[in-house]
């Protein structure tokens, strides 16, 4: 296909990347890395209010602008850049995409408003102490009781789940396995009996939590029973998402590379002039470019509820990972020395392109699934 973006997509991406490389220097991202919360309310407000990215691809009916995935694909890749810290993809890769694939018009009418307006923080918490992405992984009971539905069981991994209003949680009836009886509740983020830890992890730039839930009441999504399918799209739109992310800041460090080997002088000339950094600087642009080409397409295949969208889900999720993590690698390399300080950005990105890789799934697991899903 020849695929191309707008002039009006353009321009989005000219205004995020000013607004993001103002609110997210550095400095600003070391800094909220050691806060508890991990963002600055003040941007999210700027985000939602000034820009409106949060309704970015909202339905108008329910408060947003209507716009399609290429358009988030855009506003990721430049966040991906620098590394923005915020619950952005907690809310609107995962949460508001299960709204939207589970929901019906009257639950989308009450939840979305909120998002679009930057007033819910919200998450999808769906995977358990076991690790995995697939349907057997979900072991949460919900159970009806007076009337309602409790539940019960533990949510690890789950992105900005302390920070989170609105938690939309998969789980299984009693009695069920594999996809079969799996359902989405919402749940508030300080609903009684719900317990919220904070997760060290290797990449503080993206808070995780572990959600542990003992008799929470809940409020079903959709159809009870029928949320495999919906929680399958919806985890193929978000690897969708972090697909362009990841495409955005393996750019970003290859661009770094580049500009180091032209000013880094060894043995009287520019290191970038030395054989071996020419390789490494030009197997990373050909990867590079490769995956933002999978980010791009499968952006569109999104955009377009194309049938094609869980294959190259799958494929753009698996080359992206393997790109942005061996560009991360080779930043430190081309850097030398410095590239292995705490002071030198470097370890940021490399830190980042490793929980990206196996967040929703590593590059094995998503090459697995797409061979599943052609059929070999």
């Amino acid at each position: 296909m020849n695929f191309a973006f707008s002039e009006e997509q353009d321009q989005l991406r000219d205004v995020v990347r000013r607004f993001v490389e103002e609110k997210s220097s550095e400095e600003e991202v070391r800094r909220l890395m050691d806060t508890e919360v991990g963002y600055d309310p003040n941007v999210w407000a700027q985000m939602a209010n000034e820009l409106g990215l949060q309704s970015l691809h909202i339905p108008e009916e329910f408060g947003g602008q209507g716009f399609s995935f290429v358009e988030l694909a855009i506003v990721f890749e430049e966040q991906g850049r620098r590394l923005l810290c915020s619950p952005y993809f907690a809310t609107v890769a995962l949460a508001t995409n299960a709204i939207l694939n589970a929901g019906t018009t009257d639950e989308k009418a009450a939840l979305l408003p909120g998002i679009a307006s930057g007033e819910t923080i919200a998450t999808l918490a769906f995977t358990e102490p076991n690790g995995r992405w697939d349907a057997d992984g979900i072991t949460m009971v919900a159970r009806e009781d007076g009337g309602g539905w409790v539940l019960d069981g533990t949510k690890m991994f789950v992105i900005d789940g302390n920070n989170a209003d609105l938690i939309v949680v998969a789980a299984r009836t009693a009695g069920t396995s594999g996809e079969a009886g799996i359902s989405f509740f919402t749940v508030a983020g300080d609903a009684q009996g719900l317990t919220r830890t904070a997760l060290a992890t290797m990449d503080q730039t993206r808070k995780q939590s572990k959600l542990e839930f003992a008799g929470v009441k809940a409020t079903p999504l959709g159809a009870a029973g029928q949320g495999w399918s919906a929680l399958s799209k919806t985890l193929d739109q978000a690897a969708v998402c972090l697909s362009n992310e990841m495409a955005g800041g393996a750019q970003f460090v290859l661009d770094m590379s580049v500009e180091y080997a032209k000013v880094r002088v060894q043995f009287g000339r520019p290191i970038g002039s030395f054989q071996a950094i020419k390789h490494k600087c030009a197997d990373m642009l050909l990867e590079v470019e490769s995956a933002k080409s999978a980010a791009y397409y499968s952006a569109w295949a999104a955009g377009e509820d194309n049938e094609e969208l869980p294959v190259v889900a799958s494929l753009s999720k698996a080359y992206c990972s393997d790109a942005y993590f061996h560009a991360t690698a080779e930043n430190i390399q081309i850097h030398g020395g410095i590239g292995f300080t705490w002071e030198h950005p470097a370890h940021l990105y490399f830190k980042r392109a490793k929980s990206s890789e196996i967040l929703l799934g590593d590059a094995t697991y998503h090459r697995e699934l797409l061979a599943q899903r052609i059929g070999i």
